[in-house]
This record gives structure tokens, sequence and C-alpha cells, in this order.
């Protein structure tokens, strides 16, 4: 989200750098008015151009980092849905183990009672 505030004002100070130039610049140069503005108006389409140009390649960014991190968050979910799956099989082996450790001692403190 930081990264989008200072590209917005980078954005900013672009377009208010370059229009506060352009402007100075025609301004202070020997030609009539009439020029002037035509050539002010020039200047501005160019610049809006150039503005577009960028909001859209920088669009264009963000939704390929957006589509890559979607990506890559639905391989660490498969991975683990995997790894958890993995980890209740062997989860159910350590159990049916304690069981028949704990059967077998069962059994044998049954027979050594039995035994007395």
């Amino acid at each position: 989200m930081s990264e989008r505030d200072e590209f917005g004002a980078f954005l900013i100070g672009f377009v208010v750098g370059g229009l506060t130039g352009a402007i100075t610049a025609l301004l202070l140069a020997p030609q009539t008015g009439e020029e002037t503005r035509g050539v002010i108006k020039e200047r501005a389409i160019e610049l809006r151009d150039k503005a577009s140009t960028s909001v859209g390649e920088v669009y264009t960014s963000a939704e390929t980092a957006a589509a890559e991190a979607v990506k890559r968050a639905e391989a660490l979910l498969a991975q683990a849905k995997e790894t958890a799956a993995e980890l209740q099989k062997k989860g159910a082996v350590v159990i049916e183990e304690q069981k028949a450790k704990l059967s077998h001692m069962q059994s044998k403190s049954d027979s050594g009672a039995a035994a007395e």
C-alpha cells in the first residue's frame, strides 16, 4: 500500500513539475500570445498522454504482480494441504502403534496378575 502512495505522490510531482516547467519556458519565450497558447495546449496534450501511458503501465504491472501473488498463494495452499495430509497419516500410524503397545502391555500385566 505504501508503494502505491509513493508512486501516486511521484506521479503528481511529475505532472506538476512538468506543467510548471513548460509554462515557465513558454511564458519566457519570445512568442505572441496566440502562439504561446497553442504551444501550451500541445504540451498539455503531450503531458496528458505520457501520464496516461505511465498509469497504464503501472496498472498492467500491478495486475501481473497480483496474478503472481495469487499463483504463489495457491501453490503454498496446495503444499500446506499435502503436508497436513501426510502429518495426519503419520499421526494415525503413531496412534495405532501406541494402541498396540498399550494393548500388549495390558495383556502382559493381565497374564502376570493371573499367574499370581
